[in-house]
């Protein structure tokens, strides 16, 4: 992300304006597995191909909600969401999370990112709050929407 003059000093000037948009995800099979099995959760709708694709309304398998929420930490990250002079980034905490749509195995997605709030915590430390738009590539609705507050700490 290149914003001009975005800083922890200037932070508080970005507030209400989009921080960026993350290249788009493949969602594959692949992924899908992999997270059922780090997670445990191995619920049919995400890994069972077949049985997916014969009862589920979806036509296949689906992503976890939470795998394509734990993608915005990345896309944040790669957008360079910590300006220059950060010498730490912690995950907060959320706000809010609402799951609006499917994400179909094979499906892309991306994170657009706006920020809400800045509150100084103190030197150095500077707690934000963004909106983080997971939008599936040719659908209208998004996968998610989400609250995420993170602690920037200067280096």
């Amino acid at each position: 992300m290149a914003l001009a003059n975005y800083s922890i000093a200037t932070i508080s000037e970005f507030v209400g304006r989009e921080l960026g948009v993350s290249d788009w995800i493949e969602i594959g099979q692949a992924r899908i597995d992999q997270f059922a099995e780090c997670t445990g959760d191995r619920q049919w709708i995400h890994v069972d191909r077949e049985r997916a694709a014969k009862e589920s309304p979806y036509g296949g398998t689906i992503a976890h909600g939470f795998l394509c929420l734990s993608l915005i930490a990345i896309t944040q990250f790669d957008l360079g969401i910590a300006p220059p002079g950060t010498g730490q980034v912690l995950n907060y905490g959320l706000d809010r999370v609402r799951f609006m749509a499917p994400v179909k195995a094979g499906a892309r997605v991306r994170n657009r990112v706006e920020l809400l709030t800045v509150e100084t915590k103190g030197p150095g430390r500077v707690l934000i709050k963004t909106r983080n738009t997971i939008a599936i590539e040719g659908e209208d609705k998004p996968a998610l929407v989400a609250e995420l507050l993170t602690m920037l700490i200067a280096s």
